[in-house]
């Protein structure tokens, strides 16, 4: 490759200025207007390329640049050893080239020889070697001194085919006349072994075409990589949290799939395989995959239903992967060029079905989403149709419209698919706001009626509790008139007023604990245990004063947290209480009560009433159901939810009331 020198590439630029000039005065009759701006300009651009050329042309040493100019390039077969460079063999190449239709089926070193000279016969100036890449690896000299050499350049070989490098010649491997550049390239046969484009020239000059290339021939592809993980992971990501939504799970292992088959053109080395076939086995099996997922996700994404055509789908990627896998070394170049072949074609008539699918006229408007992703497999079918067209070379691929393109479509198509999810998580935002109001009314509405529900139950509390007096009542007091009626009436003499009182005495009290039992049905939480438990401590104390017996009471100060009884369990374990301490003095002879009211934990609420007393046969009186207060106790305990245990022995009696507080106040 010949590198212009600077001066021509100015004389060429002003003579560009002088066409558009020209240009300019014919269309002065049009626009005059026009005419004079373009003059304008060409009036700034023709000075300054006046002293371009002006500076060019001086004498001046550092402005002229004797470029260097490519004699002959050659190329010939390494000998039994492959590090010393033949002496005959040699035949003219054109770089960049491929040695398999020279050599076929050849695979190991072939040696590259290119003779370059300065017609100035400059030694001291700088020359700058540029190499696009290397099939698979190697190393390069200047007139036998080592310029770079490969990481390896045995099995498994180092991947440079796709990797261009700059190197600025030593001055002092430099000669007058004619110098040569000589290059070993070790390469894998049935894998396009050979050398790619090579330059000489200035050294800011060869390298901003070298940078240039960088960009093409790795950057947009790390690019591309980059998105189709980002896109493989998220959107297989969502497919997991979305199973139906198998369009994103496609999508997911289509990216994937195409960024494995990406590091054909990154990767540097053949790893995790010990020899490059096995890596380009693996790489063409992921672009047969890439191309079934592709096909799988338009299916999906555009709701159409190709059972048969699915079924062939696998088929064909089944039978493809298998002969990538099987066929023999010696038959993998035509196996790899049928493969790749029949994948394009696949995916071109994958491109051109959803053209006809997106835009034909149905039932119904054209949904956009398809039109979105129908205008980007057109982009693809355009590149396809340019790339086609033109005689792309080994190295040529690297920088062609699909390579280009890839990026972008990748990123178009993760914005389509992301745009689609956003609008199906807003609707379903907009359903849970809507589900959210309906599940507010009907929390309000069941708050209503679990309030009323209260209510009546409260209600009917009272009213069982007026009948429960009633019954006490007549079972109580009836029972003392009866048993005082039979005193008096079977006395042989009258009794005496002191026994007359002492028997009306003992029903004022019996009827007066009755009222008092019947009389604290109220309604409303009380606002801490305190103020619960003192209308029955009041009450209760006086009697136990005349009956000397110590009482003993400990009730929390507070509620611990939020939650506290409601109304209705308040009410129960009143008269739990209230009945256990009436039993304690009727039935007990305790010399000493203890009350104790607490809270174990913020939820829940625990009783305590014991004495001292002499104690019952617990298990026995249960057995024989021969108590009616057990019985009571055990009944109220259930209606309010609470868990009662009775303890009672030669030491006294301990009754435990245990209540879960409700999550929600009633």
């Amino acid at each position: 490759m010949t590198a212009f020198p600077r001066s021509l590439e100015l004389r060429y630029r002003a003579r560009v200025r002088n066409l558009i000039f020209l240009r300019a005065l014919v269309m002065l009759r049009a626009s005059l207007p026009r005419c004079v701006v373009l003059l304008a300009m060409w009036l700034v651009g023709g000075t300054a390329s006046v002293q371009a050329q002006t500076s060019a042309s001086a004498p001046s040493a550092a402005a002229v640049y004797c470029a260097p100019r490519i004699v002959s390039t050659q190329a010939a077969k390494a000998g039994p050893d492959p590090s010393v460079r033949p002496e005959r063999g040699w035949v003219d190449v054109t770089l960049p080239e491929s040695w398999s239709s020279r050599w076929p089926d050849y695979g190991g070193s072939v040696w590259y020889r290119i003779d370059w000279e300065r017609d100035c016969g400059d030694t001291r100036t700088p020359v700058a070697l540029g190499l696009d890449g290397m099939s698979s690896a190697g190393e390069v000299f200047i007139n036998g001194d080592l310029l770079w050499r490969d990481a390896s350049l045995v099995e498994p070989l180092t991947r440079n085919w796709n990797v261009p490098r700059t190197w600025i010649l030593p001055a002092s491997s430099l000669h007058p006349g004619v110098n040569t550049v000589w290059i070993r390239v070790v390469g894998v046969a049935y894998l396009s072994p050979g050398l790619g484009a090579l330059r000489l020239g200035e050294v800011d000059q060869v390298h901003q075409i070298q940078r240039d290339h960088l960009w093409q021939q790795r950057t947009v592809y790390f690019v591309n990589a980059v998105l189709s993980a980002a896109g493989g992971v998220i959107f297989l990501m969502v497919w997991v949290m979305r199973p139906k939504d198998q369009a994103y799970g496609y999508f997911g292992l289509m990216s994937l799939a195409w960024l494995l088959y990406l590091t054909t053109y990154l990767a540097e080395t053949p790893w995790p395989f010990a020899v490059s076939l096995s890596k380009a086995r693996v790489s063409i099996m992921a672009l047969v995959a890439y191309v079934l997922f592709t096909c799988l996700f338009t299916f999906r994404f555009g709701g159409q239903r190709f059972d048969k055509v699915e079924r062939v789908l696998w088929l064909l990627a089944g039978l493809g992967g298998g002969a990538l896998l099987l066929v023999p070394d010696r038959h993998t170049a035509t196996v790899f060029a049928w493969v790749w072949k029949v994948a394009q074609v696949v995916f071109l008539l994958n491109c051109v079905q959803f053209q006809w699918h997106a835009w034909r006229r149905r039932e119904g408007e054209r949904q956009l989403s398809h039109i979105l992703l129908a205008l980007v497999w057109l982009v693809f079918i355009v590149v396809a149709i340019h790339d086609y067209a033109g005689s792309l070379g080994v190295w040529q691929v690297a920088r062609s419209w699909a390579a280009l393109s890839g990026s972008l479509i990748v990123a178009l198509m993760m914005l389509l698919l992301s745009a689609q999810l956003t609008q199906r998580m807003r609707s379903v935002e907009h359903f849970n706001r809507r589900l959210a109001n309906h599940v507010t009314a009907a929390r309000e509405e069941l708050e209503q009626a679990l309030a009323r529900e209260h209510a009546q139950a409260v209600q009917h509390a009272k009213l069982q509790e007026r009948v429960q007096i009633a019954h006490d009542l007549h079972d109580g007091l009836g029972a003392s008139l009866v048993r005082g009626m039979a005193l008096v009436e079977q006395a042989q003499e009258p009794v005496p007023n002191a026994r007359m009182l002492s028997l009306l005495k003992t029903m004022r009290d019996d009827l007066r604990q009755m009222i008092d039992y019947g009389s604290s049905a109220g309604a409303v939480v009380p606002e801490t245990p305190v103020q619960w438990f003192a209308p029955m401590r009041h009450r209760f104390t006086r009697i136990l004063d005349e009956l000397d017996v110590e009482s003993m009471w400990t009730i929390a100060p507070a509620w611990d947290g939020p939650l506290r009884p409601s109304a209705l369990q308040c009410l129960g374990i009143t008269r739990m209480v209230e009945e256990t301490v009436s039993n304690v003095i009727k039935h007990s002879q305790a010399r000493h009560l203890r009350v104790d009211c607490r809270q174990p934990a913020p939820d829940t609420l625990e009783v305590i009433i014991a004495d001292d007393g002499v104690g019952f046969n617990v298990e026995a009186v249960h057995d024989q159901g021969l108590s009616v207060g057990m019985r009571s106790l055990a009944a109220r305990a259930a209606r309010v939810g609470a868990t009662l245990s009775v303890e009672s022995g030669v030491a006294g009696t301990e009754v435990r009331v245990l209540l879960q507080f409700p999550t929600t106040a009633l």
